[in-house]
């Protein structure tokens, strides 16, 4: 029998390769999959031979570019209206907007769209009104919204953007779980880690924070900066590492920050990396300061690999995080509350190297967020269209 056909889009690639990795690939057994995104110069289609799909590249910007978009969905409205789809499944802001308004424009039955976050919620102003008007059009087109967390669909009802029975949440929450057998410290041996640390400059006796993902103001790195230097100031063989890229023509940091991550000899900075778990190995904690969140992989990762995390007390973070047990929520926006929980951490591990802080931080991400699981019940919402 002919399997029925899914678009899948992203805005770039590299969320399709990341944010689902793996899942197109589980979906192939169940549907003719198709993957739409920006090419990124030929980015996209390395994920679709990773994944087993067939791929279409439609250049979308992150931006606010008008005539761009227009021009985005008129090149899908055609797609879709040769491809013929019963389901679109759209992630990302611009991908969602451009997605469901070309699947309601061809008359796909089934309109999908995943929130993994709301960067709107730091916009001001007119920009502020036009991310609103842009986001209810993408909610009104859509025949369905799943946010990724539980705090994030209370959001989107608070902001009036849909209703209630357009929203649900898949299992406990995330886009795409988390592949617990890939993120697992045991994959990791003694030597292993030591030559890293060895590569990096980091000594035997230092206690490493990280952070992984952009290095931008809504990823809290000035606030984290600016509790470091006290960190630093006070306790010298403490070492921040800083795992992600700049993106300074989007959301670009405080220059006194930027000097700072470029020039202390405590802050190591190597750069987005492709395979995060090894820097995971090599530290101590996870600090993660970010403004806004849908369901941050991050902080999952992080758990899986054994560690405790200070995060902010925002949706999806505060789903995550069991405050003091896997790791400690503050406010955002709040150097001196992270100061203290980062000074904390330091001492209470200082004091109890030899607790199962670790299995236990594990075993929690093990139990909630297993990848297959929530695969599953996204598998279950498509079977579940068929029969409409």
């Amino acid at each position: 029998m002919k399997k029925q056909k899914i678009v899948r889009i992203t805005t770039i690639p590299e969320s399709l390769g990341s944010l689902l990795k793996g899942q197109l690939r589980f979906m192939v057994s169940f549907y003719d999959v198709l993957g739409v995104s920006s090419s990124g110069n030929g980015i996209l289609n390395e994920i679709g031979e990773a994944e087993g799909v067939r791929v279409i590249p439609i250049e979308m910007t992150r931006k606010i570019t008008p005539l761009k978009d227009l021009k985005a969905v008129w090149q899908l409205y055609r797609v879709l209206k040769h491809e013929k789809p019963f389901i679109v499944h759209s992630h990302t802001p611009k991908a969602g907007t451009i997605g469901m308004l070309s699947a309601f424009l061809a008359r796909v039955p089934h309109r999908l769209h995943t929130i993994a976050g709301l960067p709107l919620l730091e916009a001001t102003g007119k920009k502020r009104w036009l991310l609103d008007m842009v986001e209810r059009l993408t909610y009104k087109c859509a025949t369905k919204i799943y946010p990724n967390s539980f705090g994030l669909k209370e959001i989107i009802l608070k902001n009036g953007y849909t209703s209630n029975n357009k929203l649900e949440v898949i299992g406990n929450g995330s886009s795409n779980g988390i592949d617990t057998n890939y993120f697992d410290p045991n994959l990791f041996n003694e030597g292993q880690t030591e030559e890293l640390k060895k590569e990096l400059g980091i000594k035997k006796n230092d206690f490493v924070y990280v952070f992984v993902g952009r290095l931008v103001k809504d990823k809290g790195i000035n606030e984290l900066v600016e509790a470091f230097k006290r960190i630093a100031a006070e306790f010298k063989n403490t070492r921040l590492l800083l795992v992600g890229s700049y993106e300074n023509n989007l959301d670009p940091l405080l220059p006194e920050t930027e000097n700072f991550i470029n020039n202390s000899d405590q802050v190591i900075a190597p750069g987005w990396q492709r395979d995060v778990r090894p820097y995971f190995a090599i530290s101590h904690c996870l600090v993660f300061p970010s403004y806004r969140e849908g369901f941050p992989n991050v902080v999952m990762q992080a758990g899986a690999m054994g560690l405790k995390s200070i995060a902010t007390d925002i949706n999806g973070c505060n789903e995550i995080i069991i405050n003091g047990e896997n790791g400690d929520l503050i406010p955002p926006k709040d150097k001196n509350s992270l100061f203290e929980a980062m000074k904390a951490f330091y001492l209470q591990t200082k004091l109890q190297s030899n607790d199962d802080t670790a299995d236990k931080c594990r075993k929690l991400i093990v139990e909630r967020y297993s990848q297959k699981h929530i695969w599953n019940a996204i598998l279950r919402e498509y079977q579940a269209l068929e029969t409409m």
